[in-house]
């Protein structure tokens, strides 16, 4: 999606053209002269904080709300003045609320797309019957077709609305907040057939709040709010931590996810808006600890990190955040120099995080430093057996250091380092609770670790050797 320029061009194929809307409700200005460009097959998520206007620039596009200026033109036609029904053979919409209060069966729930195509009197002809049936068989609930709509999943729901919606066999598809109620699961299988729509040439516009969700499955995205158009474009030009600020005033770091390479946002705390004090010296290795860094970085600690080698991912992303970085030379083993002037940088922190690496013989002496640490962090997506290649001793000074450590998942890194960094500057307040947080939070991290056994892992490390 892009906004229009100065001249009001847009692309020649584009499928949706919105030019200067303005949209009222009950007297107060909703929408405030969005211009706004969809080609036609992509995808493309409208994102913002609640109230933005998402759901009130898909009404309008869909013809339930009426403009109080501007112009919406869906498949090269204005739909200015037209009737719900002509408006409905260009757009079939997918509402955020799936609960429906009649007792039809499946297939009739999905056969009333059918209905913008059918005279007042029209009987269903051999076309309806193939849409209604294929659309069953694209959003796979052809197995519920006899059910009551009301006693299947919410789910299951939503794909039938899907279902619907594709019967209708409109050009342009909008969808608004579809992965809100839904499990995990059903987010993915949603928007995974969503992408499959796309690429068989239909147009989506969907309203959607999970920011990662938007990144990885849309080909653009337009950043509302206050009712106007904050950026748009490719997920990594709109999903900048300046304009989620703008447009969240929220404290966001932005950084690739490490498995699918998408961009991915991670909102912190208030009280973490950089006003801590503390010093945190990062173990890592291979790009396990990237991620790691932005979060510590942006909450406002006092960041270093090694012994890494020259060329690692994670060393690029220590530069480029100016972050005090130990290294070595590309392929090179920690010698014992360097592994003195990590343990400086260990015993100076409040807090040592050690990233869920891979250990080989050349990184072994940084297990070896972070004995020195006077607090501990260990992160842990893995079994360490998963990711040791520098055998028995390894594995010992591992165990050894997990038995006084707090043992956390990625995601709670920050909170863990908050609560290492309050008892080690105030160790009277802190200290009472740091022992039932730790046990806590280790019993949480081995659950995870001993679910995640059954799956490999993909990360590489420049140091296994």
């Amino acid at each position: 999606m892009s906004r229009r320029n100065g001249s009001g061009e847009t692309g020649k194929d584009a499928a949706i053209r919105v030019d200067d809307l303005v949209v009222e409700l009950g007297g107060v200005s909703v929408l405030d002269g969005v211009d706004a460009t969809v080609e036609r097959g992509t995808f493309v998520g409208l994102v913002g904080p609640n109230g933005a206007g998402k759901s009130t620039l898909l009404r309008s596009v869909s013809g339930l709300l009426r403009p109080a200026r501007g112009s919406i033109v869906v498949d090269g036609v204005s739909i200015a003045g037209r009737s719900s029904k002509a408006v409905s053979r260009l757009v079939a919409t997918v509402p955020q609320n799936t609960s429906l209060s009649f007792d039809f069966d499946v297939r009739e729930t999905v056969a009333m797309g059918r209905s913008p195509h059918l005279g007042r009197f029209e009987r269903f002809g051999d076309d309806d019957e193939r849409a209604v049936s294929e659309a069953m068989a694209r959003t796979d609930v052809s197995q519920f077709a006899d059910r009551s709509v009301t006693a299947v999943s919410g789910g299951e729901r939503q794909r039938v609305l899907l279902a619907r919606a594709l019967a209708q066999d409109a050009p342009v598809l909008l969808l608004d907040e579809p992965t809100a109620s839904l499990d995990i699961n059903h987010q993915v299988r949603t928007l995974e057939l969503v992408r499959d729509l796309v690429a068989s040439g239909k147009t989506v516009v969907a309203a959607i709040h999970d920011l990662n969700l938007a990144a990885h499955y849309c080909d653009e995205l337009l950043l509302l709010g206050d009712g106007q158009v904050l950026a748009s474009g490719d997920p990594e030009s709109v999903l900048t931590e300046a304009n989620l600020e703008t447009a969240f005033d929220a404290n966001a770091v932005v950084s690739r996810h490490p498995v699918t390479g998408s961009v991915y946002v991670t909102a912190l705390p208030e009280n973490h808006r950089g006003d801590r004090e503390g010093r945190v010296h990062v173990v890592g290795g291979g790009g396990s600890a990237a991620r790691l860094l932005y979060l510590l970085d942006a909450a406002g600690y006092d960041v270093s990190v090694g012994a890494l080698n020259e060329g690692d991912s994670d060393t690029e992303t220590a530069r480029s955040l100016g972050l005090d970085t130990v290294t070595v030379p590309p392929f090179a083993a920690v010698d014992a120099e360097t592994q003195t002037a990590v343990e400086s940088r260990v015993r100076d922190a409040d807090v040592t995080v050690v990233a869920d690496v891979e250990i080989g013989d050349g990184n072994r002496a940084n297990l070896d430093a972070v004995r020195a640490a006077r607090s501990l962090v260990l992160v842990e997506e893995r079994p360490f057996a998963e990711r040791n290649y520098a055998g028995a001793a390894a594995a010992e000074t591992y165990a050894e250091l997990r038995e006084r450590a707090t043992v956390v998942s990625p995601s709670r890194v920050v909170g863990a380092v908050a609560a290492a960094v309050d008892e080690a500057q105030n160790p009277t307040d802190a200290g009472r609770n740091s022992d039932a947080t730790r046990s806590a939070q280790s019993s949480q991290s081995s659950h995870s670790s001993h679910s995640s056994q059954s799956s490999q892992s993909s990360r590489s490390s420049d140091h296994r050797s």
